[in-house]
């Protein structure tokens, strides 16, 4: 990954550095730039499990990587989810649940996408949190808690985003068919309020600007290291 952001094959230096030649040789820049923001992105196979839950852990689940590449930390993320099969969205409603100590953390995110023109809906304690700080916010039921609940809303199809931060075990049990449901039916959703941070970011940058691609070695023109190849080549 560092290799591909930087431009500089760093696995082959590395062998040959073990084979007797000196750094200085290799004529690599001190420190070696990057130029933009590259961000890395695990891929999961959650939608080919059926049953299993999404909520992450310390068990090894993902079966490949992404990466994005841009000029800002925003737009790198949001081309790292669409890598990953997550694209974000820029309009729509989104659905926020968390735990009383992320309450404080997603309170300006919720405000920033209210304010790009998201529907923000929220179970009964998120609600109640964002509505006592001039958030805009309808009431969605929990699974089990009566209806149209988080799932009803999902089959609509008219959820773009899930925000989800479950805490002991007993949340994790009562969110786990609502982030079961937001695999089935294609909803982004985030588990982590980091997580959260940068996808609203991501939107912002979605929402400011158009997405440019360029390929790797666009983006490292000029940044590849001089005689790494084997002598005589």
């Amino acid at each position: 990954f560092v290799s591909k952001a930087t431009g500089v094959p760093l696995a082959r230096i590395a062998a040959r550095l073990m084979g007797g030649e000196s750094l200085a040789s290799f004529g690599l820049p001190d420190p070696i730039p990057v130029h933009g923001v590259a961000v890395k992105e695990a891929v999961f196979p959650f939608n080919k499990m059926p049953g299993v839950d999404p909520l992450l852990g310390p068990e090894m689940r993902s079966t490949g990587e992404a990466m994005g590449f841009d000029d800002s930390f925003g737009m790198a993320f949001a081309k790292a989810q669409t890598s990953a099969g997550m694209d974000l969205p820029q309009k729509g409603t989104v659905i926020v649940t968390v735990n009383d100590p992320d309450k404080p953390t997603v309170t300006p995110l919720a405000r920033r996408l209210h304010d790009m023109g998201f529907r923000v809906m929220a179970t009964s304690g998120t609600a109640r949190y964002l509505s006592a700080r001039g958030i805009p916010c309808d009431r969605v039921f929990k699974v089990n808690e009566g209806r149209p609940d988080v799932v009803d809303q999902m089959i609509s199809g008219e959820v773009v985003l899930f925000i989800n931060t479950p805490l002991g075990k007993k949340s994790q049990y009562d969110d786990y068919a609502a982030r079961r449901a937001a695999i089935q039916y294609g909803v982004p959703y985030i588990t982590t309020m980091s997580a959260a941070a940068a996808a609203v970011d991501a939107i912002g940058a979605l929402w400011a600007g158009r997405r440019e691609v360029k390929s790797i070695q666009e983006r490292t023109a000029g940044l590849l290291v001089r005689s790494v190849e084997p002598a005589g080549v």
